[in-house]
C-alpha cells in the first residue's frame, strides 16, 4: 500500500476514533420518516437522501478503515465537529505534504488557525499592507467605517514558506549578490523591519455544507485574491458533506476556489452507485471531469505545484 493510501485510511480512522464520524440514534420521527435507527454525523437529519447516503457512506468508510462507528446518545455540536475535522485535514496535509520535499523544496510551515480575531492576513508577506492599514483604521473611525471588516479573513488551515537566505540560494553558485533581486520577498535579506512568511496555501475546512457556507467560503476567497499583494496562494476547500447538490454550490464555477477536495470521494461514488442515485451521480462526475472535484488524496500534489 502506497503512503497516501495508508495515510487516507490513518485519516479515516481518526475521524472515526474521535466520534467526528458516528452514530447518533434517531428520534421517534426520523425513525418514522426515514426508517433508520441510527443517523450518521454528516446527514442532515432533515432530508431522507441526506440520511441514507449518509449512513451507508460512513458504513463503507468504517468497513474500509477497519474501525467500528462509534455511537452515541446526542449528536456532536456542530462547532466540536467541525473543529475535529480541520484538526484531521491538518494532520493528513502536514503528514503527506513534508513527504513532497523533493517536488517542491522549501520550509514549510502547516498551522490550523484557531485565531479568530484580530488581522491575521497581515502576518503573512503577500498582506502585510494590512497590517499597517490596520494600524491607520484605528486611528481612525471615518476610515474603519468606510473600509469596514471586509478584508479580515481567517482561513482554517495556512501553508506557510520562510524566506530564504542568501547562503541557501547560492548553494550551487553566485545565484543573487547585492546588486540584483532586491525586491523579491522569497530571498530573506530584502524583508526590512520584519520577516513575514509567504502564504503559499489557504484551506477553508467544511465538514458539511450548508447554503451559507459555500457563499461565506466565496467570499473569503475572493477577499483573499483582491487584497493581495504578489502571487495569490493556493485556496482550496475540503468538505465531508455528503449530498452532490451541496458540493456543487461551492464546487461549480471559476475563479475563486481553486477546487473542492472531498475527504472519501471514492467511497461517495460508490454509495451513489449502491443506492442507484443516478441524478447525483451524474452531478458528481460532472464536477470530477470538470476538475471542479477531487479526493483529499489529490490535494497534498496539488499543493506541490
Amino acid at each position: 500500500m502506497s503512503l497516501f493510501n495508508e495515510e487516507r485510511t490513518k485519516f479515516h480512522k481518526q475521524l472515526l476514533t474521535d466520534s467526528t464520524l458516528c452514530l447518533t440514534k434517531s428520534n421517534g420521527d426520523a425513525q418514522v420518516k426515514w426508517g433508520v435507527d441510527y443517523i450518521a454525523s454528516v446527514a442532515d437529519t432533515g432530508q431522507a437522501a441526506s440520511v441514507k447516503i449518509s449512513n451507508l457512506l460512513v458504513d463503507k468508510i468504517s468497513k474500509q478503515a477497519g474501525v467500528q462507528v462509534i455511537k452515541v446518545p446526542k449528536k456532536p455540536q456542530g462547532q466540536r465537529l467541525g473543529n475535529q475535522f480541520e484538526i484531521a485535514c491538518r494532520s493528513f496535509i502536514d503528514y503527506t505534504f513534508s513527504k513532497l520535499g523533493h517536488l517542491r523544496p522549501g520550509q514549510w510551515t502547516i498551522q490550523k488557525i484557531d485565531k479568530r480575531t484580530g488581522n491575521l492576513l497581515g502576518e503573512f508577506e503577500q498582506y502585510s499592507h494590512l497590517a499597517e492599514l490596520e494600524t491607520l483604521m484605528e486611528g481612525s473611525r471615518e476610515l474603519r467605517t468606510f473600509l469596514g471588516e471586509g478584508y479580515t479573513i481567517a482561513p482554517d488551515i495556512v501553508i506557510l514558506r520562510s524566506p530564504v537566505s542568501d547562503e541557501d540560494i547560492n548553494t550551487s553558485g553566485t545565484i543573487v549578490d547585492d546588486h540584483v533581486a532586491l525586491r523579491s520577498m522569497l530571498r530573506k535579506r530584502n524583508h526590512r523591519d520584519r520577516i513575514h512568511p509567504i502564504l503559499h496555501a489557504s484551506i477553508s475546512c467544511k465538514f458539511t455544507m450548508r447554503s451559507d457556507r459555500a457563499q461565506n467560503t466565496r467570499t473569503e476567497a475572493l477577499n483573499l485574491i483582491r487584497s493581495r499583494k504578489g502571487r495569490s496562494p493556493h485556496i482550496v476547500a475540503v468538505t465531508a458533506e455528503p449530498t452532490a447538490s451541496r458540493i456543487a454550490s461551492l464546487a461549480l464555477g471559476t475563479g475563486d476556489i481553486d477546487c473542492v477536495y472531498h475527504f472519501a470521494l471514492n467511497e461517495l461514488r460508490a454509495t451513489y452507485v449502491d443506492l442507484n442515485r443516478e441524478d447525483a451521480l451524474d452531478m458528481l462526475d460532472a464536477m470530477i471531469e470538470g476538475k471542479r472535484l477531487k479526493d483529499i488524496s489529490d490535494l497534498p500534489l496539488d499543493l506541490a505545484v
